[in-house]
């Protein structure tokens, strides 16, 4: 997996102690980007941290199945979640920082460290998605005419346009992790979505979740892809 300057090959290759961003609804993938306003000083720090070091981080959702107090500042969290390398930054002048980071692969959540620094720290292991990391394998089982039209139903239940030639030039993969990502659904969706084992499931889930909120909402038009 290539991420900015930086090659990730093998599960040896990524840090196993990693700061991580809890925020619920947030999906990463490996191989698409995701831009951050980063604002919260203990996020800032963070930042400021990760580009002292190997400038990766961790995205991970809060937990969302009502174990623990989710407003609280060390709410539970997901046992999977996706590591991002920051390949893009720019100082706000503000306080703030604005970031691109870039999936590399999921990760699972072994522990959660004690710290002294004001964001978490966690041991995490890849192991169980060393595929993230290899040539994308699994484009030709997915069934894009399926995934396209679910988009395009979306869209026109929605009053929604697309830019078709980007989607008709996008590979399968691009495809289907970017819709992930860019999907108005809930928590547990994105989740589901980020936890799905291969290509194939993960458009499957997508078609399936997006087939599910249009007949739950009969084309309400308050939606939209964010």
């Amino acid at each position: 997996m290539e991420a900015g300057n930086k090659s990730y090959g093998r599960p040896a290759d990524v840090p196993v102690v990693i700061p991580v961003f809890p925020l619920e609804g947030a999906l990463l993938l490996p191989g698409v980007q995701m831009p951050l306003n980063i604002f919260e000083p203990r996020y800032v720090a963070m930042i400021d941290a990760a580009l002292r070091a190997d400038r990766v981080i961790g995205m991970v959702q809060p937990r969302f199945d009502g174990d623990g107090n989710l407003g609280g500042d060390t709410p539970p969290l997901c046992e999977v979640g996706c590591l991002g390398r920051l390949t893009a930054f720019q100082e706000s002048g503000d306080g703030r920082y604005l970031v691109t980071l870039s999936g590399i692969t999921r990760f699972r959540i072994e522990e959660e460290m004690s710290t002294t620094t004001p964001f978490r720290m966690c041991r995490v292991s890849v192991d169980d998605y060393a595929a993230d990391l290899g040539v994308p394998r699994g484009e030709e089982e997915v069934d894009r005419d399926a995934v396209i039209k679910a988009f395009r139903d979306y869209l026109s239940a929605n009053d929604l346009q697309a830019d078709w030639k980007s989607v008709r030039e996008a590979s399968n993969e691009t495809l289907v992790n970017t819709l992930s990502m860019m999907s108005p659904y809930g928590p547990a969706e994105k989740q589901a979505l980020l936890e799905a084992p291969n290509l194939k499931a993960r458009a499957e889930t997508l078609v399936a979740i997006t087939e599910i909120e249009l007949a739950r909402a009969g084309g309400d038009d308050n939606q939209t892809i964010n």
